[in-house]
């Protein structure tokens, strides 16, 4: 049987000698649960751990797009389409997506992520040449305007990927994981540019029909290990690999939860992290609010809960709220307070 190795993180400045660091960044873990299909849960001491576990578990994440990882980053949500679950038709004018790509980036974003086919459950397939039109004149105006923030394209298809990153993207964000689109392996790879794999049961028309798993947690480990190895044999650089296990897409509220409540699992695959759980439905069947745009608070906690664990990456649609509650949260951890910093 496989066992699976999930640091306990913990934060703050009671840290015990020989305490591991988690990815290099800002939690730390002397306990380890492991998992095991068909068995009970059990804590060991992290020094009991195999090695090959402990340093996957505690080697720094690379920069990514050119952003240190030893802190959580913001990637704040552009999306350019007309029909997107939250924010559908408010930025597919350059200028307005100019102007929004500016506002998230003075609020605290770290990385822009432009995308141009909604992926929201019950979604259809958008054209490749319709989405370059919506995504590329974006991406122009932002640098135009003279941002050079990374800028990641979220997309499944290589000719759109191609075309974003000759406007300026330089990270790629794919829902599918290399499985949509057998290019888009090769366009990261001959870029070397980051991407971001995910995990999705489905198709987005058909994902949230009836999403089944044997476990949850562990069979998505399984598909991002799988989907890692896959990459780095299509050439891509193992320190350009994000892992995402892709929070709402062919999940249901119950296995939304058991994800997040042992997120720290996907530390032990050894790449950073990224978190998308931004005003989803989930949120709202747990709050009551049906209003999507009205879930900022449920998605903070979402956002805060992910970093307690060490997620590197949290992409959210309230980028100042977020920037506000990981400043806050800093400084009632650390129990200190330093101007200008995040």
């Amino acid at each position: 049987m496989k066992d699976y190795f999930r640091p306990l993180p913990q934060t703050g400045p009671a840290r015990p000698d020989g305490a591991f660091p988690l990815a290099g960044g800002w939690a730390w873990f002397d306990r380890i649960e492991v998992l095991t299909r068909g068995r009970p849960p059990q804590v060991i001491a992290a020094r009991e751990a195999p090695a090959e576990i402990l340093d996957r578990l505690t080697a720094p994440r690379a920069p990514i797009a050119g952003l240190a990882l030893d802190r959580p980053r913001i990637m704040g949500i552009l999306n350019v389409t007309p029909d997107s679950f939250s924010d559908g038709g408010r930025f597919t004018a350059p200028e307005a997506a100019r102007a929004r790509a500016r506002q998230m980036l003075d609020e605290g974003a770290d990385i822009l992520d432009i995308g141009g086919e909604s992926t929201r459950p019950g979604a259809k397939t958008v054209p490749a040449e319709d989405e370059i039109a919506r995504v590329t004149p974006a991406i122009r105006a932002i640098r135009a305007a003279g941002m050079r923030a990374p800028v990641s394209l979220d997309t499944r298809k290589a000719p759109v990927a191609e075309a974003g990153i000759t406007a300026g993207a330089t990270m790629l964000n794919d829902v599918s994981a290399l499985g949509f689109d057998p290019h888009m392996a090769r366009v990261a790879q001959r870029h070397a540019l980051p991407i971001c794999l995910m995990h999705a049961q489905g198709a987005p028309e058909t994902m949230q029909a009836a999403p089944s798993y044997g476990d949850v947690l562990l069979d998505v480990y399984d598909f991002l290990e799988d989907a890692a190895r896959r990459a780095m044999a299509g050439g891509i650089r193992r320190t350009h690999i994000v892992l995402d296990p892709g929070i709402g897409f062919g999940k249901t509220l119950a296995h939304n939860l058991a994800l997040l409540a042992r997120i720290s699992l996907f530390h032990a695959l050894g790449f950073a992290l990224l978190v998308g759980a931004s005003r989803k439905r989930f949120i709202g069947t747990i709050s009551g609010v049906e209003a999507a745009d009205e879930r900022q608070p449920g998605s903070l906690a979402v956002a805060l809960a992910a970093r307690a664990q060490g997620v590197q990456i949290l992409r959210v649609h309230d980028t100042a709220a977020t920037a506000q509650a990981f400043s806050v949260w800093d400084a009632v951890q650390s129990g200190m307070w330093q101007q200008g910093v995040r």
